[in-house]
């Protein structure tokens, strides 16, 4: 490829005689492209913020996948069927464990709570971080999601659990609404039912209120732990167990899994996984990540195609130094990579200073959003509806590669046009 070509590109780019209206559409396709890269790359940044939320914070304490009991007789759990399931690589854990829902009565007021019984190993797979300390809430730009009426979970409550047997670790946000307090008793109200569905009066037993748990969103205001022998006492249980869960080291392989080996369980019970409860979720970030794209992707090309108006009418303004060019021995392919040229730089230029402004925004938008929830005195995602405290932020170095790509693509694809123009402009009709 010829220099002169990159030399004479940049001339027409640096021409002082360019008429001011060709100079501001250039400019302002340029500043177009970089609005589009910069929000495209943060808001992409944002999703892979709430799905490694999602992956880290709610799945990790949801069930992925659970084979539970059709009536209250509850299942057996086969040791052959659980050595089964855990020799699978998908697999991390398997726990046999028992839930129930019931009331709590706090003075005059009922509270509905989810109750599950718990041990040492399940605790410490399910609430705590890999290097085996309390889960925090940290969100994916590393702040700390817990309220600041909130402990979160402590070792103590978990060695309290352990020792007391009548013990209870009940949400943050129960303890909040219900004024609650460590040392409280609470009586605790479990239904009964019969064989012939008659009303029969409730199991109850006093708790005493050993810590609190915060976990994030819904959970808070209806989970409490109990001891799992506890809690089979409670039941009535002696070898059997209500739920048989699953955690998986991948947990969107959870739907396959719990059919694989559900279909394999000898007794009548249900199967169900963590898409079946909390599945939308997911689907609700897939979904604005899709329509995110595309809709700025259209904004790209529309900023991208602006630059086709500015090079139709540099041709236009430079027919006659085309003309010149050609008569000296210029190729056709050489005018038309002239303007491709021309064109790619104000793409690649919009693309460079969208990118320096997208992953700045992307990498301190903790920082950002902190300031202004201190700033206007509010919170932007409450935690006792979301999963997360604050708007998360993951940049991916493939979103930004992508994203450049594609309005690369676009400036070139925007620049044929003209440069096909400015390629058949014939000398002898513009040299006179």
């Amino acid at each position: 490829m010829n220099s002169y070509i990159f030399d004479i590109a940049r001339r027409m780019r640096q021409s002082k005689r360019q008429d001011a209206y060709i100079s501001f559409v250039s400019k302002s396709s340029t500043a177009g492209i970089g609005l589009g890269c910069a929000v495209l790359i943060l808001l992409l940044s944002v999703m892979n913020g709430f799905e490694y939320e999602l992956r880290n914070s709610l799945l990790k304490v949801v069930p992925h996948a659970e084979i539970f009991a059709i009536d209250n007789q509850g299942i057996y759990p086969d040791p052959d069927f659980i050595r089964n399931i855990e020799k699978d690589p998908r697999v991390e854990h398997v726990f046999a464990l028992n839930k129930a829902t019931g009331l709590l009565q706090i003075g005059k007021q009922m509270k509905a709570v989810s109750l599950v019984g718990v041990e040492d190993t399940y605790i410490q797979a399910k609430f705590t971080s890999q290097n085996g300390r309390p889960v925090n809430g940290d969100d994916a730009s590393g702040h700390s999601t817990q309220n600041q009426s909130t402990e979160g979970l402590s070792q103590t409550s978990f060695s309290q659990l352990s020792q007391t047997k009548n013990g209870i670790l009940l949400g943050a946000k129960i303890m909040q609404t219900q004024s609650l307090k460590i040392g409280d008793q609470v009586q605790l109200l479990l239904p009964s039912s019969t064989d012939d569905l008659s009303f029969k009066s409730p199991k109850s037993a006093w708790l005493e209120v050993v810590g609190e748990i915060s976990v994030g969103g819904e959970l808070d205001n209806q989970l409490g732990l109990v001891n799992q022998n506890y809690m089979a006492e409670l039941l009535g249980f002696s070898q059997q167990v209500t739920h048989i869960e699953i955690k998986l080291y991948d947990p969107f392989e959870a739907y396959a899994l719990v059919r694989e080996f559900g279909y394999q369980f000898t007794q009548a019970a249900f199967m169900s996984d963590w898409t079946r409860t909390n599945g939308h979720l997911y689907q609700d970030i897939q979904l604005i990540r899709t329509v995110v794209y595309i809709v700025l992707a259209l904004v790209i090309a529309v900023a991208c195609f602006n630059i086709v108006s500015s090079l139709v009418m540099s041709v236009k303004e430079k027919r006659k130094e085309i003309a010149i060019l050609k008569t000296i021995g210029a190729a056709n392919g050489d005018i038309a990579l002239m303007f491709i040229l021309k064109g790619l730089h104000h793409g690649i230029k919009g693309a460079i200073i969208g990118t320096i402004i997208g992953v700045a925004l992307a990498l301190g938008l903790g920082d950002i959003i902190a300031f202004i929830e201190w700033l206007f005195n509010t919170q932007v995602l409450s935690t006792d509806i979301y999963f997360t405290g604050s708007i998360p932020s993951k940049l991916n170095i493939w979103d930004v590669v992508i994203t450049v790509s594609l309005v690369v693509i676009i400036a070139v694809i925007a620049t044929l046009y003209p440069a096909s123009k400015a390629a058949k402009v014939k000398p002898a009709d513009n040299l006179h």
